[in-house]
């Protein structure tokens, strides 16, 4: 289990570094009124995002590891934790100031996190049975057309709908690399259900949170974001794939997490560090 928590760690760091260049690249490209599947063409084009979205594929890989042992509700809860180091590194390299309730977050932050780490079980997840892949599947379509349904929402709503689907894509995503199955021989994983609604859910939740990211308030689009994709796969890790805690420590990570989840929230402003610093600077003249 040590593995799998460092990788959770591994996995929070890479995300939180990710965040600041994937946002600041978004920014950068060109916006759409729809959900606009051009997007990643315009963004590869930005270095920033091209080097956010790299640490996101280390931060991702770290968290399939950690997934295979660990709970959903540590290691989702985990990777929202990563806007806190997000918000540190802010200060070190745009410069930023943390005030006190940021600080008062980040180690609300740290709290929970240590508390959900002495919380955990590690054990491998239950499979989903086969009508439960194809369903897990299907639901792929289900968060595309609410995506194009949200794209064509006229701002803010439109943002907090894209964030919304971004945080249902990033659930669908870590159910499914909880849940996959590794049969024998292992290339026959290509033809699992679950595979490939792993790999859809990742490419929708990365386009409609970019798309978001170009639509809304940066603290909002996160908070939604983090709420959904935190949230749901730990009710459905905990309800169908057999997550549980070590014997006697519910309370412990039913209280780690909620201090996780309020203090990603309360730090999701940091997920813009480049404009706090602009905002910030125009204050000041």
């Amino acid at each position: 289990m040590l593995v799998a928590l460092l990788c959770a760690l591994v996995a929070n760091v890479s995300y939180g570094f990710g965040t600041i260049l994937q946002a600041t690249g978004a920014r950068r490209a060109s916006t759409s009124e729809h959900l606009d599947l051009l997007l990643f063409a315009r963004l590869a084009r930005q270095l920033p995002y091209v080097a956010g979205l790299a640490l996101d594929g280390v931060g991702f890989a770290a968290s399939i590891v950690a997934l295979r042992t660990l709970p959903l509700f540590v290691v989702q809860a985990a990777i929202a934790g990563s806007i806190g180091v997000t918000a540190v590194a802010a200060v070190f390299v745009f410069g930023f100031r943390l005030r006190r309730p940021d600080i008062v977050a980040l180690v609300v932050l740290i709290t929970g996190l240590a508390l959900l780490g002495a919380s955990a079980q590690g054990e491998d997840a239950a499979h989903l049975s086969h009508l439960g892949g194809w369903l897990l599947l299907g639901g792929v379509g289900v968060v595309a057309l609410g995506g194009i349904f949200g794209g064509r929402l006229k701002d803010p709503a439109g943002g907090i709908a894209l964030a919304a689907c971004a945080g249902l894509g990033f659930t669908g995503t870590a159910i499914a690399a909880r849940a996959l199955p590794f049969p024998a021989p292992s290339w026959h994983v290509v033809y699992e259900p679950v595979a490939i609604a792993l790999v859809l859910y990742g490419a929708l939740a990365l386009l409609m949170f970019a798309s978001a990211l170009q639509r809304g308030s940066i603290t909002a689009i996160s908070a939604v974001t983090f709420a959904v994709e935190t949230t749901i796969p730990s009710v459905v890790g905990l309800l169908a794939l057999g997550d549980h805690t070590r014997p006697h420590f519910q309370a412990v990570a039913v209280l780690g997490f909620s201090l996780t989840l309020a203090a990603s929230m309360a730090l999701a402003r940091y997920n813009e560090p480049v404009r706090l610093v602009e905002d910030e600077a125009g204050a000041q003249v």
